[in-house]
């Protein structure tokens, strides 16, 4: 359904499944962070395509996916089948309950793979990154990981740029 009037808000929590499983490519992370671009006008199928460089035909499987799901919606205009879509919201939270099911797989995969793109575009400046080893617990680790989040939540400028923070962690790769 189109709504004319309204506009995407700033915060959408994932609370359902098939909401995360259509996080769970980087194409679909690609489309839904252009749609919810600040500035960004919505787009049809074929214009997301060129300004990813990607066969529209194949695109649409993943906007499909992404409007099943409630993370983007049909906007007002296009003509014929380029119908224009935008995001619903600028920002996209995880309910932590699906944090921690087996559908975060696909997720970590795509947010590896955002990391691996972002580095190659920004590393020249703008990508820094911070790896320690500590010993705790894995529990004291998603503690740790869970409060900084929060506070990256309360220090949100409305005017500043956007930027991704993501926390991964793991054992060790060797011993």
């Amino acid at each position: 359904m189109v709504d004319a009037v309204s506009a995407p808000t700033d915060v959408l929590t994932l609370e359902r499944p098939e909401q995360l499983k259509a996080l769970g490519h980087p194409l679909r992370l690609r489309v839904l962070e252009m749609l919810g671009a600040d500035g960004e006008d919505p787009m049809t199928n074929r214009e997301l395509a060129q300004r990813l460089g990607v066969d529209p035909g194949h695109l649409h499987f993943h906007v499909k996916m992404l409007l099943r799901a409630g993370l983007i919606e049909r906007a007002e205009g296009g003509s014929g089948r380029e119908k224009p879509y935008r995001a619903l919201a600028k920002t996209v939270r995880v309910a932590p309950q699906l944090l921690h099911s087996s559908l975060a797989t696909d997720l970590q995969a795509a947010m590896l793979d955002e990391v691996q793109r972002a580095f190659v575009a920004h590393q020249q400046g703008g990508f820094r990154s911070a790896q320690v080893t500590v010993r705790c617990s894995p529990e004291k680790a998603l503690e740790l990981l869970t409060e900084f989040v929060e506070n990256a939540r309360d220090c949100e400028e409305p005017d500043a740029e956007p930027l991704v923070f993501t926390g991964v962690m793991h054992p060790p790769s060797t011993p």
